[in-house]
């Protein structure tokens, strides 16, 4: 879905919190477009409102708790996950208590009540947050990363200390895969943690009806366990919802072992770190106001720059599969390409149909066939064609879509006879996208 989104109409549902034991009645509104999920007290004097952002968050002890001054709400992530597993944007929750209902310890019945509400899709796009290079989070036992990916995607593998119950599961999150694989799997503690949950305020609205307990070897619940991997799973769930707060949706691949929502929100925490990071780069080494308006392209024409004509005559290679449109510079072991990225490039159709993405390979090729440019160009050799040999450390970083301008940076590292080995990097607006070592060979044509 690359629109924002939100629900047709209301969605209502009662019960207790789990942990403070109260009644609670919880009805989820739409809300407009760019404004987001938030938690609102109608049980409190100007019914003060949270909004569903880690910068909200004040406890992971056990769950999620969102605060502002005075007012708390408790474990959020259940309800949150179910909203964002659908991929709703926007929408008010409102609460007569510091927690929502816990239901069965699942997002089963907060499932059902989205379902039956309906949704609604605005014309205004869903803003995704990419990784533009791996993230990793440490905390305690808990080791979280996550990597750039076309998709959202969880990774997890679940065990106690004494590594009891192990357990792997892996699924890309979409609609679908949410509310089949991840939102029936139920909250579980083990026995011999009870006492000490009770004796620090927590479970007070705990049962074998909201609970799975593990006991030595033994599962106790009031009906057989819903996945073959549940524990695992609910773990997922948590993950959705607490990667929520990042307040937008993300693209890409969550390996966790051993989450809890404190790791969780600070692999959000790192995420933001990273976004706000080429700001503060930007902003740090940008010229001054009265000197922008003459600073100079990204990439300025210097000796060595060819035109389309010009690189036919050296390269085999013809559209579609000629990937370099410009060399912009050529500076000893050094030389700039560029490529314009359009909606009529071939592979557009199937790569993906109304989610257009440059696949990867062809951009390893771009930089293959710019680094062949410049060894041809260095040994002037007539009849020689480059043949691309290899890769070693390709990494795809950012997705590149119709209308960027993808400028192609190849260092040649080495030059052996006919053989050649160069560093590629590709970029989008100053920003990496992928990157390489490749290898080729030139042999008669």
């Amino acid at each position: 879905m690359l629109n924002q989104q939100t629900l047709k109409n209301s969605a209502s549902f009662s019960g207790i919190g789990l942990h403070s034991g109260n009644r609670v009645n919880m009805t989820i509104l739409p809300a407009p477009a760019n404004s987001g999920v938030r938690f609102r007290r109608v049980d409190l004097d100007g019914r003060p409102e949270i909004e569903a952002l880690v910068e909200n968050v004040v406890d992971t002890q056990r769950s999620t708790t969102l605060g502002k001054g005075n007012v708390k709400i408790h474990t959020v992530e259940h309800v949150l996950a179910a909203l964002a597993g659908y991929g709703i944007d926007n929408a008010v929750i409102e609460l007569d208590a510091n927690e929502p209902p816990i239901a069965d310890g699942s997002s089963r019945e907060f499932c059902k009540i989205l379902q039956a509400a309906g949704f609604v899709t605005y014309p205004e796009k869903r803003e995704f947050f990419t990784p533009t290079e791996p993230i990793e989070v440490r905390h305690g036992e808990s080791v979280m990363t996550l990597f750039p990916d076309e998709q959202f995607k969880i990774s997890c593998t679940s065990a106690d200390k004494q590594g009891r119950f192990t357990q792997f599961y892996s699924t890309e999150v979409t609609p679908k895969t949410w509310e089949q694989e991840l939102a029936h799997a139920r909250t579980f503690c083990f026995y011999e943690e009870i006492e000490y949950l009770f004796k620090n305020g927590l479970i007070k609205g705990g049962s074998l009806e909201n609970a799975v307990v593990i006991r030595d070897d033994a599962v106790l619940t009031t009906e057989p366990l819903r996945y073959r991997e549940e524990f695992v799973r609910h773990k997922m769930l948590d993950i959705v919802g607490d990667l929520s707060l990042l307040g937008k949706p993300i693209r890409g691949h969550v390996n966790a072992v051993r989450p809890g929502h404190a790791a969780n929100a600070e692999l959000v925490k790192k995420i933001i770190e990273q976004i706000k990071k080429p700001a503060r780069a930007q902003q740090t080494f940008a010229p001054p106001p009265s000197a922008a308006k003459d600073a100079p392209a990204p990439v300025a024409e210097a000796d060595g720059a060819m035109d389309i004509e010009a690189i036919m005559k050296i390269l085999p290679h013809r559209p579609p599969f000629l990937l370099v449109d410009r060399i912009a510079k050529i500076d000893g072991n050094i030389i700039v390409g560029v490529k314009n990225v359009t909606m009529n490039e071939p592979h557009f159709a199937g790569h993906f149909p109304g989610h257009p993405i440059m696949p990867g390979v062809l951009q390893l090729e771009a930089m293959a066939q710019v680094a062949g440019i410049l060894l041809l160009k260095r040994i002037e050799q007539a009849n020689q064609i480059a043949y691309f040999m290899s890769a070693e450390d390709v990494k795809w970083r950012k997705p590149v879509v119709p209308g960027d301008v993808l400028f192609i940076e190849i260092e040649m590292t080495k030059v052996r006879g006919r053989l050649g080995k160069a560093k590629g990097i590709c970029k989008v607006a100053g920003e990496i996208v992928s990157e390489a070592e490749v290898t080729f060979m030139l042999r008669d044509a």
